[in-house]
């Protein structure tokens, strides 16, 4: 699968607006792997996770194909950035005792990906692939954004993102697999927060430039309304975590 680039456009913005995990996943990784010396955040755009997982992990090694995307990654001193994909990382065999793909396993070659995991990871090493799909707000909320991601922006989602529309049900992963325990992702967002997330989604950014027309200000004056308080009113946003985990023999 070639790599189609939806977000080094976006890469500043994506670095603002998109959420980032709770402390529970990183602990919850860290108490599951077979140990902590290293973990590898594959796709890691700029760095939602890989800060996180330094907390638990001696080593992160965070890779992404968007080199926009890393140049925005924040720094630390136990993360390593490189520009690679995900099924050629470029990482000594062995090396890991975690290998994360946080909303980015549905741009992968899955297969290719999981050959790279066999190689990459120790014998016992987890596989976590981690995602979210619509936030949660409010019922009128919630239908707003419903209506914007499936009727105003829904023919511009590129094709990949059925697989996460799909829970990562049919995600094509040969690997023995664990039952993980359920996290919810939240945030404290201002309608302008949220909108600005809406402004990183692949589909937004494919629907501008497929029509020349900006569907955010639309999106907006629906939000508004089921907002119920004043734009920088801040509510919280949830997402209860998509999780599927797997162990490398």
């Amino acid at each position: 699968m070639a790599f189609h680039d939806h977000f080094s456009s976006l890469a500043g913005t994506y670095a603002v607006y998109r959420p980032v995990y709770p402390d529970a996943l990183f602990e919850l990784l860290a108490r599951h792997a077979p140990a902590t010396d290293a973990a590898w955040d594959a796709g890691c755009g700029s760095g939602q996770a890989s800060v996180g997982l330094a907390a638990h992990f001696a080593r992160v090694e965070a890779t992404d194909p968007s080199a926009a995307q890393v140049a925005e990654a924040t720094p630390h001193p136990r993360v390593h950035y490189g520009v690679a994909p995900a099924e050629r990382s470029g990482l000594p065999p062995h090396g890991v005792d975690l290998v994360l793909a946080a909303e980015a396993a549905h741009w992968f070659d899955v297969p290719a990906f999981e050959a790279e995991v066999r190689r990459v990871a120790r014998p016992g090493g987890l596989l976590a692939i981690v995602g979210y799909r619509l936030l949660e707000v409010d019922a009128a909320v919630d239908a707003a954004v419903g209506w914007y991601a499936y009727e105003r922006v829904g023919p511009w989602w590129p094709p990949e993102r059925a697989l996460l529309d799909a829970g990562y049900a049919t995600l094509p992963v040969t690997l023995p697999e664990e039952r993980p325990e359920p996290v919810t992702m939240t945030a404290a967002w201002s309608l302008h927060h949220l909108l600005g997330y809406l402004g990183t989604w692949s589909s937004t950014k494919r629907c501008r430039e497929a029509t020349g027309i900006d569907p955010i200000p639309e999106a907006a004056d629906r939000l508004a309304a089921a907002w119920g308080a004043e734009a920088d009113t801040v509510r919280t946003v949830r997402w209860p975590l998509l999780q599927r985990w797997f162990r490398v023999p």
